[in-house]
């Protein structure tokens, strides 16, 4: 009789199947859609609209509405969906969920604004004795009110100039007050809302609407995260220098080709120290992913990467992910350019050792300030001639260089056929911009250029 073991070794290491990719078209027709469905209600609870106050307050209603539908938008993206977050990526979700908390404060704004207004016209009295009326008089409205500010407030958190002057762990603290707003607002559509109050089928779908969402956000946020750590049980490995001010972090854990990560992806990583347990920050793979072993590369650029080299081995490992479409899937030609700039170098490293390519069609340039900052000095080379690829260093400033390293001249000298190349960049934004204008500049498609930010 044969043994399962047996029967096992026959058939070969269990296959996993490729993992679902949304497109972008998945995730954009359904919104719009959405919100031509929330206009559709609004329409058909509507009678005839007559003077000007009336028409104020519908405006001030249809808006509404949609604030409502765009908060649901907003944490559905963020719900860190696989099939998203590995088909559409992490940053392109990201810019539009900023695009669209602009949106959604503009919309409550305006809301809160047109029914007021709207509100004061019909009694013919003035906004302000107006606005004192619904707040003292409609207890759901305070709700609102207070839901309302919050909004605000995480909207002006959230704006990249103030963004940049705090710190990652503090404004993802104070983003998840978001969370409070929506409850809030929820609350206020159902104890007040015209659509709502006299519309038993409006109510039901409005809220079922909630809860998949609601169910999505716990299960991937929360629910998976944690039998993922009872699963792989991670723990960290050891602790390595690469250079000044530059770590690697080997995790060691089980079953680790069960989370189908790929070169270019990037986990949320939390690690149980007293100091780095309550924080999550996103650090790309830096090496192809191994059954048994993951490993991170980071920067020293504030108190939570500068915490890392201080890890010991043995160290309780959480890890969310994998994330992002930085990956050999986006790839359309045979030639490739890989172009790195600073700490982007981690999932350029990953894609520079896997990526399928024949001699002669793999480039990768470096770009960085000061040698001090290239990481990988061993391993770059010793990959650049085990896959007969070709390795360029752009090093110093642009004023030691005395141009711009990163100019369609300088790229078009090192590769003349640029523009038949696919290219993947990854660093700093600011790097990343320039480099993809000049790479436009020198005649590569849009669509030929792969790119991700990991600045959240």
């Amino acid at each position: 009789m044969t043994t399962l073991d047996e029967r096992s070794a026959v058939r070969g290491p269990r296959a996993h199947r490729p993992p679902a990719r949304a497109r972008p078209e998945h995730v954009l027709v359904p919104i719009a859609l959405g919100a031509a469905a929330v206009i559709a209600l609004w329409w058909h609870d509507t009678p005839a609209i007559t003077g000007f106050g009336d028409w104020l307050t519908n405006a001030g209603r249809v808006t509404g509405l949609l604030a409502g539908f765009a908060a649901v938008v907003l944490v559905a993206l963020m719900a860190r969906i696989p099939a998203l977050e590995r088909g559409v990526g992490t940053d392109r979700l990201a810019r539009w969920h900023a695009m669209g908390g602009r949106y959604m404060v503009g919309l409550v704004v305006a809301h809160a604004l047109l029914i007021i207004w709207g509100y004061a016209v019909t009694a013919h009295t003035d906004v302000v004795h107006q606005t004192k009326t619904l707040l003292v008089s409609y207890p759901d409205v305070l709700m609102a009110t207070v839901a309302g500010l919050l909004l605000v407030g995480v909207g002006i958190v959230s704006a990249r100039a103030a963004r940049r002057r705090m710190r990652y762990e503090t404004w993802y603290y104070l983003h998840l007050y978001t969370y409070l707003a929506i409850a809030l607002a929820f609350s206020h559509q159902f104890a007040t809302g015209a659509d709502f109050m006299t519309s038993r089928p409006a109510r039901v779908l409005w809220s079922a609407l909630y809860v998949a969402v609601g169910g999505l956000l716990l299960w991937y946020r929360f629910v998976t995260p944690l039998r993922r750590a009872l699963r792989h049980r991670m723990r960290v490995h050891g602790v390595y220098a690469e250079g000044p001010g530059a770590v690697s972090v080997w995790i060691r854990g089980r079953h680790l080709d069960e989370l189908r990560a790929e070169p270019g992806q990037f986990f949320r990583w939390r690690f149980l120290t007293r100091d780095l347990w309550w924080a999550a920050n996103p650090y790309s793979l830096s090496a192809p992913p191994a059954p048994d072993m993951l490993r991170i590369t980071v920067k020293t650029f504030g108190e939570h990467s500068g915490a890392l080299g201080r890890l010991r081995p043995g160290t309780r490992v959480f890890a969310e992910g994998p994330y992002g479409a930085f990956t050999a899937g986006r790839r359309r030609r045979r030639k490739v350019l890989l172009l790195a700039g600073g700490v982007g170098i981690t999932p350029i490293r990953t894609l520079f050792e896997t990526l399928p390519a024949t001699p002669g069609d793999l480039t990768l340039i470096y770009r960085a300030t000061d040698w001090a900052d290239v990481v990988f000095q061993e391993e770059l080379p010793r990959i650049a001639e085990s896959r007969h690829a070709a390795l360029h260093y752009l090093v110093g400033s642009r004023r030691d260089l005395g141009r711009d390293p990163l100019s369609p001249a300088v790229l078009t000298r090192i590769l003349p056929d640029l523009a038949a190349h696919d290219v993947y960049v990854c660093g700093p934004d600011g790097m990343t911009t320039a480099a993809i204008a000049s790479l436009r500049r020198a005649g590569v498609p849009r669509r030929h250029i792969h790119h991700e930010s990991f600045e959240f």
